[in-house]
């Protein structure tokens, strides 16, 4: 991020975890960061080429129905879902996290997201941190990675 923009960077999933418990209406965007995305503020869809109304994120306020499970583990499941981007996409895109208004939906149900407020880059320590929690964890899933071709 730029000056203008900010500079703020979460530097441990713990701090990422006290903003998210304590703000809601947050999402956040994997791409090569805030000052590209903020000059058209809008997605394209990688299958079709279809331009979307609004910037492709995830959110990441917390659910109701998660209860009192840590929020901690919440945050660490949104950052890993997607931490396969930066190896498919493009080796610089980033997360990074804002405040915005939901538009519409995309073709894979995420929010398209509007009036847009980049509030921090996260940094990659807290992807680790991401990744060790999930780690921890039983079940055997990994991100979202679709990296098989169309009817293999």
């Amino acid at each position: 991020m730029t000056a203008a923009r900010g500079t703020a960077v979460f530097r441990t999933l713990d701090d990422l975890t006290a903003l998210v418990t304590a703000r809601r209406g947050l999402y956040v965007r994997w791409s090569l960061g805030p000052d590209k995305d903020l000059s058209t503020i809008s997605s394209t869809d990688d299958l079709t080429g279809v331009r979307m109304p609004g910037l492709s994120a995830n959110p990441l306020d917390i659910e109701d129905w998660w209860g009192d499970r840590p929020a901690r583990v919440w945050v660490a499941r949104r950052l890993y879902d997607y931490s396969h981007l930066p190896r498919v996409k493009d080796p610089g895109t980033r997360p990074w996290v804002l405040a915005g208004r939901e538009a519409a939906r995309g073709p894979d149900n995420e929010p398209l997201v509007t009036d847009v407020e980049p509030l921090g880059w996260i940094g990659l320590r807290v992807i680790d941190e991401a990744r060790e929690v999930i780690r921890r964890l039983r079940g055997p899933w990994g991100p979202l990675d679709r990296g098989g071709a169309v009817g293999a």
